[in-house]
């Protein structure tokens, strides 16, 4: 098995853009449109980055550091935290492996150097996951038809 490579995508990557918008789309029914005009927006902003796992030749996991993310159009009190940890997907025959952890540190890594201080998220999942990999819990709240956590990590 090829070893895992970890890189910060670049703003004219669009052929890898439309690879994780089909993944999104697939995953969440983010539309395609959406997620290609945000990619875009994204790499061309140091503050925010999107970040792709190769295995060798494939792409296999991807997810990023977002100033804006779904949950603050429902709870706009979050607007006052800038930094969101969030989209961390893994291709399904790539799952339960623990490369999405590994993509969560290689994130908080990229964005410690790049001077972000702490970060955010949430999920309704993957609570567990982020607990052991140093997250705190910040509360609960109501999402859509999902009661989602709202988690914090200082870097």
């Amino acid at each position: 098995m090829d070893c895992l490579t970890f890189r910060v995508l670049l703003p004219n990557e669009f052929e890898m853009f439309h690879l994780i918008a089909d993944w999104y789309f697939d995953e969440w029914k983010i539309p395609i449109e959406k997620t290609l005009l945000k990619l875009g927006s994204i790499t061309s902003d140091d503050s925010q980055f999107q970040v792709i796992v190769m295995q060798g030749d494939v792409a296999v996991a991807t997810g990023g550091i977002y100033h804006h993310v779904g949950l603050l159009e429902k709870e706009p009190r979050f607007k006052e935290h800038k930094h969101w940890l969030g989209l961390v997907y893994t291709i399904p025959d790539f799952r339960h492996q623990g490369i999405g952890a590994e993509l969560c540190q290689y994130i908080e890594g990229v964005a410690e150097v790049r001077g972000i201080r702490e970060v955010y998220l949430f999920s309704d999942t993957a609570v567990p996951l982020y607990n052991r990999l140093g997250w705190s819990e910040v509360e609960t709240v109501v999402y859509g038809q999902r009661s989602v956590t709202v988690m914090k990590k200082e870097l």
